[in-house]
């Protein structure tokens, strides 16, 4: 990827014709070049050539790549150990809020992923070229971000200028190592789909540094596997397994991508039985599409028939096949969340109930290995495991995928990580047990070991895992890791959760209240779980509409939000898993009154629906915890004062209201 269509040093830019420089970022520009875009350039170079002519020893670029965001910043110049994001809206005559929140967006974004801007002052400027003069406030954020500076097309280096002289840095920039700087993003799942689907690889929109496990040698692995089960002729199924967060679903989306060539014989689908996980990512690919589109002929209606063919609902590819015994198109197929597959009990049930199908009797697994089954020379199922992540009844886990290759698939290869046979995966099974040395292949690159949904932490998922132990030795050394680069809080009061969450997301980073599916007595306090989300809207659209997540009205459960993520959640706790002598209880509100969950399956779901909620922030968290009442016996205060007290002998810092 070109980082910049242009760029120098500003006393050539200023030596440089208009003409050539503009064709320079027409040669660079790899798609068709609008009007529209081409006079904004003229205007952008006209405009800076006659404001930086006092800038001698800065430097700049035109079409900075940010890579996660699949964008460009219009122009960074950098000056004195100080990086100015610009982005222009010529012919404009007011500041918009879409365009202060896109400068800001990239100024956090070079913040957090670009390696050489971590230690910079950044100043984001919103430039509409025609709007009246504002006057001009210099408030920083805590990590040397500024809030967006307005700025006309006449007073570009008067405020540079006035800034220079206010903020005197001590790093200094070399504006070559600065241009090519490493770049280590972390998208979120929505963001991944958008990029890769749009042409960017996993190398550009995933991190690189050696705390992580490089998805693109994950991916390398498993597309080695598709190419020995292509040239061999073979049947395979490979198991990717991994920590929450640590980029399973990427892996998996890379590689439908990847093999989504129909020409080549090689068709692959991403597969998914997380409706609302579907759902977000086709309506995201389909809007992103059009928005980025200039063909009029390309509708909504068509782009989001064109992601159905990328990304589908597992249960519709099952419902597909049933009505044929013939080979499905595709070759290589992911399974997003396998261990959420359903059990030959549940899937029976639903098929004798729902589809009037009384002669079903096949596990999901077993009758998903049997579709790609049909292929007479070679096929390539890839399970995405994500261990302690089943929240719903009936579904298998690990162990009844195991068990259908080993009944009626031997002739099937096998491929894992050395991981897989942990508890959290197996549940105590000896799944390899019926598997001959043959038939399996250990990969060690199948194992994603390190969360990256958390970028400021990748220590969150094992202090949730203690959380969830009840381990306080560990969580306490691990929050002493967490406290510095990762917020995390603990408060009683609601509207500080709300006010916190406020003040934390900038730009259009993502915030909002999360919840059990069962925390029916968090009505009180306005969070009513039965009043069901549409996700697309609650994950997609923006802070002005009271559907979506940012508005703070709506919380999302663990089916709604599994599998996806945000910037900035509160968790909201409520009564149905309690502490009590130094042990959970797992309570199911019933009718009017509390009653005690025996069954160790459920117990288990309970468990890891909170493991869900506690793992989808990506930058920080709020836990709010009721302090009940006294004059109410479904929420009295000792069924919430143990977790909370829990929480603060494990180091984590109160939130009061007025914070």
């Amino acid at each position: 990827m070109i980082r910049a269509y242009y760029s120098e040093p500003v006393d050539k830019f200023l030596l440089d014709s208009p003409s050539s420089i503009l064709g320079d970022l027409t040669q660079n520009h790899s798609f068709a070049l609008e009007d529209l875009q081409k006079n904004a350039w003229i205007a952008q170079i006209e405009i800076l050539q006659r404001e930086l002519k006092n800038f001698s020893g800065a430097y700049i670029a035109f079409e900075y790549a940010i890579p996660r965001m699949g964008k460009r910043i219009d122009v960074v110049i950098i000056y004195r150990g100080i990086v100015f994001a610009l982005e222009f809206k010529v012919g404009d005559n007011k500041y918009t809020k879409s365009a202060i929140e896109q400068v800001l967006d990239y100024s956090v974004d070079l913040k957090n992923f670009h390696e050489q801007s971590h230690n910079c002052a950044i100043i984001p400027v919103v430039v509409s070229t025609e709007a009246p003069r504002e006057e001009l406030v210099l408030n920083k954020y805590p990590d040397a971000i500024y809030q967006p500076i307005m700025a006309n097309k006449n007073n570009i280096a008067e405020y540079l200028s006035e800034i220079l002289n206010k903020i005197a840095c001590k790093n200094q920039i070399d504006s070559e190592v600065w241009l090519n700087s490493v770049y280590r993003p972390t998208p979120t799942i929505i963001e991944a789909a958008q990029a890769l689907y749009t042409g960017h690889s996993v190398k550009e929109i995933s991190r690189s540094d050696s705390g992580a496990i490089n998805l693109a040698a994950t991916s390398n692995t498993i597309s080695s596997i598709i190419d020995h089960s292509k040239l061999q002729k073979r049947k395979s199924i490979c198991f990717i397994t991994g920590v929450p967060g640590a980029g399973k679903t990427l892996a998996g989306l890379n590689i439908a991508n990847e093999r989504h060539n129909v020409d080549e014989g090689e068709h692959a689908v991403f597969l998914s039985g997380n409706g609302p996980l579907v759902d977000v990512l086709q309506e995201a690919l389909a809007r992103n599409e059009v928005a980025s589109c200039s063909d009029v002929k390309t509708t909504k209606g068509k782009a989001r028939r064109k992601a159905k063919a990328f990304i589908q609902n597992i249960h519709h590819f099952r419902d597909d096949n049933l009505q044929s015994d013939l080979a499905p198109i595709e070759r290589v197929a992911v399974f997003d969340e396998a261990q959420r597959a359903w059990t030959k009990e549940q899937a029976t049930s639903f098929m004798s109930k729902k589809r009037n199908m009384r002669d079903f009797s096949m596990s999901e697994p077993e009758f998903l290995i049997s579709v790609l089954d049909r292929h007479e020379d070679w096929a390539t199922i890839i399970c995405l495991i994500g261990g302690g992540q089943e929240i719903n009844t009936g579904e298998a886990g690990l162990p009844e995928w195991f068990t259908a290759i080993h009944d009626s698939y031997p002739h099937w290869d096998v491929y894992a990580s050395d991981q897989l046979t942990e508890i959290e995966y197996t549940n105590g099974n000896n799944i390899y047990s019926a598997l001959s040395d043959e038939q399996l292949t250990i990969k060690k690159d199948l194992h994603l070991s390190v969360s990256v949904r958390s970028f400021r932490s990748e220590r969150l998922s094992g202090f949730v895992k203690a959380i969830l132990d009840l381990n306080l030795k560990t969580a306490v050394e691990l929050n002493k890791e967490l406290r510095e680069v990762y917020p995390l809080k603990v408060t009683r009061d609601l509207e500080a959760a709300k006010n916190w969450l406020k003040s934390k997301a900038r730009g259009s980073e993502g915030l909002g209240i999360t919840a059990y599916s069962g925390a029916y007595r968090l009505k009180p306090y306005g969070i009513h779980v039965k009043s069901q989300i549409d996700p697309k809207t609650w994950f997609l659209n923006n802070k002005n509409d009271v559907r979506s997540a940012a508005f703070l009205e709506d919380a999302a459960t663990e089916f709604d939000i599994q599998g996806l993520e945000l910037d900035w959640t509160c968790v909201a706790w409520d009564s149905s898993l309690r502490i009590k002598n130094g042990a959970w209880e797992f309570k199911n509100f019933r009718g009017t009154r509390w009653q005690n969950v025996n069954d160790e399956i459920r117990r288990r779901y309970l468990l890891n629906a909170y493991r869900v909620l506690l793992t989808r922030a990506r930058q920080g968290m709020v836990i709010f915890i009721p302090e009940g009442s006294v004059d109410d016996e479904t929420r009295l205060p000792e069924f919430f004062d143990p977790m909370y007290n829990f929480l603060l002998e494990c180091g984590v810092s109160i939130l009061n209201a007025f914070q």
